[in-house]
């Protein structure tokens, strides 16, 4: 079958192409609403597809928004990829995703191709950007980019992010809350990360709660990957131990459910031996065993406000900071302690 063209769409509509155009592309002229509605129909009963990327030349826009994120097989990244990508719908943009893998080399080209394209604006998830990432991002004065989950230290970077202090804090007093003579942090060093990572944040806020408690933090931070299965073997050993902790915190959900499994295949019972919490409140946490007490962030308004602001619908400034922080809420489940079967 022949392609359906733009002029067949406008003879049997009776119309002129450019009259198709202003229907298709929702301007720059106005139609009448009898002759727009018929245009529709005849598009539709010709099944025709307008070429977008002829749309976007002439436009000198592409309908897309980038995303570079670390890793999309990761329950957070994927529910905030999924938010993001719902809002973009509703503006009528498509979301281009691609996966850094926690490196700077790919999170560059990603960033560059996105560029190139064109796209009306970029979404970066990053540790810490790099300098050839910064310098495509200074080159390109036609594309915003927004920052989200993470800030620069750049102060004049538009970044949309968590309460992250403020929320680790909540979970670790909660775990102080229940009589535990300290708590033990499943994260990273200081220094290891950016002083934007999120993860940054949440350690000083785990070490923020031990210090109003009057309780030293020496010994007592643990390096453990961001995926489960790196944290299992950490926890492993750790839990091993004659000394070891009556609680945790943990930087991450995925880190806890490592920790969890680490508990399980010692025998040990949360929260009775062992109390967790965490951070995310990913899907999955609801659903761990037991049910994971976490720190939520407000996902549908980060990923609503990252959109509007990539795509200039809101100043990137407000009360004269580009940054937008959003409130943390603890959630509390059964795995801190909260409605645990009593003991035996």
């Amino acid at each position: 079958m022949a392609k359906v063209t733009r002029d067949d769409v406008a003879r049997l509509a009776g119309v002129s192409t450019a009259v198709v155009s202003y229907v298709i592309n929702n301007g720059p002229r106005p139609v009448a609403s009898a002759t727009r509605e018929r245009v529709k129909s005849i598009i539709e009963e010709l099944g025709y597809r307008p070429d977008s990327m002829a749309q976007a030349m002439a436009r000198r826009r592409s309908n897309l928004i980038g995303m570079v994120l670390p890793d999309a097989r990761q329950p957070f990244f994927a529910e905030l990829a999924h938010a993001v990508e719902q809002v973009a719908l509703e503006h009528g943009k498509l979301v281009l995703i691609g996966n850094s893998d926690y490196t700077d080399s790919r999170e560059d080209h990603y960033v560059r191709e996105f560029l190139g394209m064109r796209v009306d604006g970029l979404i970066l998830i990053s540790q810490i950007p790099s300098h050839r990432v910064a310098a495509e991002v200074a080159a390109d004065d036609t594309t915003r980019v927004v920052l989200l989950h993470h800030r620069s230290d750049a102060a004049d970077k538009v970044a949309v992010v968590t309460d992250d202090t403020g929320g680790a804090r909540l979970a670790v007093r909660h775990l102080l809350d229940h009589g535990h003579p300290s708590v033990t942090c499943f994260g990273k060093p200081a220094g290891s990360l950016g002083a934007g990572d999120p993860v940054t944040g949440r350690v000083a806020g785990w070490a923020q709660a031990m210090a109003e408690a009057g309780l030293d933090t020496d010994g007592l931070l643990v390096d453990a990957p961001f995926n489960r299965t790196g944290t299992f073997g950490v926890a492993v050993e750790l839990l091993r131990r004659a000394d070891r902790p009556t609680a945790v915190f943990c930087a991450t959900d995925d880190q806890a459910i490592g920790v969890l499994r680490a508990a399980r295949e010692l025998g040990l019972r949360v929260p009775q031996d062992l109390a967790v919490t965490a951070f995310d409140d990913i899907k999955q946490s609801a659903f761990a065993d037991p049910p994971l007490t976490t720190v939520s962030s407000d996902r549908d308004a980060m990923a609503r406000s990252a959109v509007s602001l990539a795509l200039g619908l809101e100043p990137p400034t407000g009360a004269g900071s580009a940054l937008r922080r959003f409130p943390a809420e603890l959630v509390i489940r059964r795995s801190c302690g909260c409605g645990a079967p009593a003991e035996s």
